[in-house]
């Protein structure tokens, strides 16, 4: 196996999470004083390539001191279990929210088959392992964890999931943000820099919380946003309206299909014309053909987040 990884000079390592294919997931590697912090961790199939980075990197299992989960959605928390098991010394630390379902994760399983099928869920996932209590931090909205004098944040960002939290780096002004702020492939970079989408994945998009949350992250000035899809930008005002644009216009496109027979199918259909027209815009160098591989899965998440958000809003 070769793995790539990215290591910049504030003590980060961007590590592809070998999630379907390269480039889709990151897991975020942090070193202070000897210690390590994993932020995100991909799942389970992708402890195999933590493992040989660490080995390039000379790290033992006994140097981990956190593994840290953004939010419990399988693609960001599904390898904490097996990472809890390698890693000895580690504490989890996670969302009040997210706790029970990493300490207890039927619930988490049987939600994911719902959306995969249980072949696919496994295929994707692999197994969920338990993680023991004692072992669990929560952190609460504005907790704070020394790391060996590295000072990091923890930040309640509704909006994606309401189990997500983003972690703030105070010493590099770097920002963790999951999925909260979005999703940026390096493959669709450009002249005019990343391209930028939201993620409204089901079950619990919630669109006005995640504008909130996104403008939170940002009134702490970051310097660089590490995302899980996929690794290191740099923000911008620019980039920023693109976010919150592109995630009203899917909003408008769902309000506008609401009493639509075979809704969902018809959320795919304009949620991936719009996403395609705008990577286009953007100046991918790509083909049709790969903008729209590139943008499938992602698009057919988003209109199930946002068919579910439809239901629940009517039902009010």
């Amino acid at each position: 196996m070769t793995v790539q990884f990215i290591d910049y000079d504030d003590g980060v390592t961007t590590i592809d999470a070998q999630f379907i294919e390269p480039g889709i997931a990151s897991i975020h590697l942090i070193e202070q004083d000897g210690q390590f912090a994993f932020v995100d961790t991909g799942t389970t199939h992708s402890l195999p390539a933590v493992r040989e980075v660490m080995r390039a990197k000379r790290i033992s299992a006994y140097q981990v001191a956190y593994v840290i989960v953004t939010h419990v959605h399988l693609d960001h928390a599904g390898g904490a279990g097996a990472m809890m098991r390698a890693f000895p010394r580690a504490n989890l630390v996670v969302h009040p929210l997210g706790a029970r379902h990493m300490i207890e994760p039927s619930r988490l399983i049987a939600g994911t088959i719902d959306v995969y099928g249980a072949d696919k869920a496994r295929q994707l996932y692999g197994d969920i392992v338990p993680i023991e209590a004692s072992r669990v931090i929560v952190a609460e909205d504005e907790f704070e964890l020394d790391f060996h004098g590295r000072r990091l944040r923890f930040l309640d960002t509704p909006g994606h999931a309401r189990h997500h939290f983003s972690m703030l780096d105070a010493q590099y002004a770097n920002v963790f943000t999951g999925d909260t702020m979005g999703i940026s492939y390096r493959a669709f970079d450009s002249h005019r820099g990343p391209f930028l989408f939201p993620t409204t994945s089901p079950v619990q998009c919630e669109p006005d919380a995640l504008h909130r949350s996104i403008d939170r992250i940002m009134r702490s000035g970051p310097r660089a946003i590490f995302l899980t899809h996929f690794g290191r930008i740099a923000p911008s005002a620019g980039l920023i309206d693109d976010l919150h644009r592109r995630l009203d216009a899917m909003v408008d496109m769902a309000l506008s299909v609401v009493a639509q027979p075979r809704l969902e199918s018809r959320l795919v259909q304009l949620i991936g014309a719009y996403l395609f027209e705008e990577a286009k815009r953007h100046g991918a160098s790509l083909t049709d053909e790969q903008i729209r591989r590139h943008l499938a899965m992602d698009t057919k998440l988003n209109a199930q987040g946002l068919r579910v958000w439809l239901e629940r809003r009517n039902n009010r």
